[in-house]
C-alpha cells in the first residue's frame, strides 16, 4: 500500500484533515529544511537556525525570529495530536524522538509540516482514557514542547511568557474554532471534556510551575464587527517582521483602552 493511500488507523476523512490543513506527514517525506528535535535543542544549532531564518522571514533580531518560529511550531505540534485525541479518540506519538522540526518558509509564508517517524495511531480504550489522555498530553507538552521553548528562550532571548502564550492561543483557536461543531454529540462532548481538562490541568502536565492555558485564558472583548476577540497579554512581535508594521487581530498593542 502506498503512503498516500494509508490512513494509519484513522478514518479516511479524518486522515485527509490531519494530512491536509493540519500538515501531518511521514518523516520520510520531510523537507530538507528540517532538524531532529535533538539537533534543535543544541544551542549552537538552534542559534544557526534562527540566524538563517531571520533574513528569510524579514525578522530584525533573534528574539522576533524565535517568537514567530514558536508560533508555527505551536500550530504544528498541537493541531494534529489534539485533533487525534479529541475528534478521533486516538493517540499519536508526539515524543521528541518521533518528531521532525521542519522550518520551510517560502515567499513570505510558512510551508512547513509536522513529519513523524511513526504515524500509526492507537485507539483509546474507554476504561483508561483519562489516564491515556494525561499521558499523551504530558509527553506532548512537558517532554517535547517545554524543552523546545527553553532552548528558544535561552538562545533567542524571547521571554517564556510569550512562547507559552503563542502556544495557548493556538490551542484556544483549535478547540473554539476548528473543532467547533465537528462530529456527533459524543465527539462534541469528548472535545469539551478535553478542552476543560487542558484549561484546569495541573502545571506538571506542562513541565512548568503554572498552567499556560489557564494563565492566558480570559473573557473575550467585543469588537466593532459584532464579533469578539480574546486580546493577548503579550505581544508575539509579529509587527517587527512586517513592512509597514502589521499587528495580529488580538495584539495587546492595539487593544482598545478601557473606559475611564
Amino acid at each position: 500500500m502506498s503512503e498516500a493511500s494509508r490512513t494509519h488507523g484513522f478514518d479516511p476523512a479524518d486522515w485527509r484533515y490531519l494530512a491536509g490543513p493540519l500538515r501531518l506527514k511521514s518523516a520520510e517525506r520531510a523537507d530538507s529544511r528540517s532538524l531532529d528535535v535533538a539537533d534543535f535543542l543544541d544551542p549552537g544549532r538552534c542559534r544557526e537556525l534562527l540566524d538563517h531564518l531571520g533574513p528569510v522571514m524579514g525578522s530584525p533580531e533573534r528574539r522576533t525570529t524565535a517568537s514567530l518560529l514558536s508560533k508555527r511550531l505551536a500550530f504544528l505540534l498541537t493541531g494534529a495530536p489534539l485533533y487525534a485525541l479529541s475528534v478521533c479518540d486516538r493517540r499519536l506519538d508526539l515524543s521528541a524522538a518521533n518528531c521532525i522540526i521542519e522550518y520551510s518558509h517560502d515567499d513570505g509564508l510558512w510551508t512547513s509540516s509536522l513529519p513523524l517517524w511513526t504515524l500509526e495511531s492507537e485507539a483509546l480504550a474507554a476504561s483508561r482514557r483519562h489516564r491515556a489522555r494525561r499521558e499523551i498530553l504530558h509527553v506532548l507538552f512537558a517532554q517535547t514542547v517545554a524543552p523546545l521553548w527553553r532552548t528558544l528562550q535561552d538562545v533567542g532571548g524571547v521571554p517564556e511568557r510569550i512562547l507559552w502564550e503563542n502556544l495557548a492561543v493556538r490551542v484556544y483557536s483549535l478547540y473554539e474554532r476548528r473543532l467547533s461543531g465537528v462530529g456527533d454529540a459524543l465527539t462534541r462532548q469528548r472535545r469539551e471534556a478535553d478542552y476543560g481538562f487542558l484549561l484546569t490541568a495541573q502545571p506538571s502536565l506542562f513541565g512548568l510551575d503554572f498552567n499556560p492555558l489557564a494563565r492566558f485564558f480570559h473573557p473575550r472583548t467585543r469588537s466593532d464587527d459584532d464579533g469578539s476577540v480574546r486580546f493577548r497579554r503579550t505581544c508575539c512581535l509579529y509587527f517587527k517582521a512586517t513592512r509597514p508594521s502589521e499587528y495580529c487581530q488580538a495584539c495587546p498593542l492595539i487593544k482598545p483602552r478601557e473606559p475611564a
